[in-house]
């Protein structure tokens, strides 16, 4: 059966959430974390979605794309692509950063499969040209494969110290709830195309 007819049937849509220890809830209980939080975000909201965690902490978008088919097994009928953070940690290039996520989004394409693209902030501290150049390139992709562009996964939770643990990096619980209630106007939208 199509997502279309999932969707229409009133069936519970399936959402891959393809990330990093960010989307795999690092350090918190799996009730805590990114892709259950959004879940039940999204049913006390009355639709019915299935939030599968494909986030594997440490995670490059080189790694994404390596797994990208065994994820897929799950049969997904849209995608929320959250990857990128590691390759600003490791200081990665940006346009190996730019061609990993255009071979995800490519093969979701080729699946049909509706795409949210949550991208990434730089620091300032690696310079401007590389901020630039990284940030760009979720931009360009976004116009290129036009998916659904949410641009900063962590809006409202990036160096708000209560939010985080303690390692100033990964978001705490409260943290989650509020990357989720930022998200969620995105989500939606993903979710209007699978339906149309």
């Amino acid at each position: 059966m199509s997502a279309r007819a999932r969707a229409q049937g009133g069936r519970e849509i399936r959402i891959l959430a393809l990330g990093d220890s960010l989307t795999a809830g690092y350090g918190l209980p799996r009730q805590e974390g990114f892709a259950a939080q959004l879940q039940a975000a999204l049913r006390a909201k009355g639709i019915a979605a299935t939030v599968i965690d494909a986030g594997v902490s440490g995670d490059t978008t080189a790694g994404g794309r390596a797994r990208l088919d065994w994820a897929l097994a799950d049969r997904p009928d849209a995608a929320i692509v959250a990857l990128g953070g590691n390759d600003l940690l490791r200081a990665i290039p940006p346009e190996a950063t730019y061609a990993n996520l255009d071979a995800i989004l490519r093969r979701l394409a080729e699946r049909n499969i509706p795409v949210l693209l949550a991208g990434m902030l730089a620091p300032r501290n690696l310079g401007q040209d590389y901020v630039t150049a990284f940030e760009g390139a979720y931009q360009r992709l976004a116009r290129e494969h036009d998916v659904v562009f949410y641009p900063f996964f962590l809006d409202g939770v990036a160096t708000v110290p209560e939010l985080n643990q303690p390692d100033g990096i990964h978001p705490n619980a409260r943290g989650v709830a509020v990357m989720v209630e930022r998200i969620l106007p995105a989500v939606e939208r993903l979710l209007a195309r699978v339906r149309a």
